[in-house]
């Protein structure tokens, strides 16, 4: 999986503001797999501020291992904000850490839908108790999807921990 450009810089950023805050992150994935936790591992001395990743690909290992409640995934779907949000708590309910970002989505080039086309994500994200969430819609084929993803979701957890 190629990445993109950006993402060894986010990861660099947040090796600095992590440790700088005392916190540890960790991370809630469906669409990517696991590619955000092994963005960050990449990094020597990750294991200063990189707790642990969660990888939620199906719904029960999202209720298993999160806590995500399954009426919410059946009412709303796994790729939605509300899910994306109980991902992200349930990771740092569920870790040492004090940060977490999730990711849901729909990376293709099958599973899209008229609502929800190949390229939706939702992001969530749990920064010190505060959540928040936002959902985009990326082009490309699927290596391209997970890619933006990747990096949208280290930009947004970086953001937040500047603000």
């Amino acid at each position: 999986m190629r990445l993109t450009d950006r993402t060894p810089a986010l990861c660099e950023a947040l090796a600095t503001r992590l440790p700088a805050l005392g916190w540890m992150m960790a991370t809630a994935e469906s669409c990517t797999g696991g590619l955000i936790a092994g963005a960050c591992t990449d990094l020597s001395g990750s294991s200063n501020w990189f707790e642990r990743g969660f990888v939620t690909y199906s719904n029960e290992a999202k209720v298993e291992l999160l806590g995500v409640d399954a009426a919410h995934i059946a009412a709303h779907g796994a790729v939605s904000e509300v899910v994306a949000r109980a991902m992200a708590f349930g990771a740092v309910r569920h870790s040492r850490a004090r940060v977490a970002v999730a990711v849901t989505g729909v990376a293709g080039p099958t599973g899209g839908s008229v609502d929800k086309p190949v390229g939706t994500v939702w992001f969530g994200y749990c920064v010190d108790g505060q959540l928040a969430s936002e959902q985009c819609r990326f082009d490309g084929d699927r290596e391209a999807v997970r890619a933006a993803t990747v990096e949208h979701a280290l930009a947004g957890l970086l953001a937040r921990l500047l603000a």
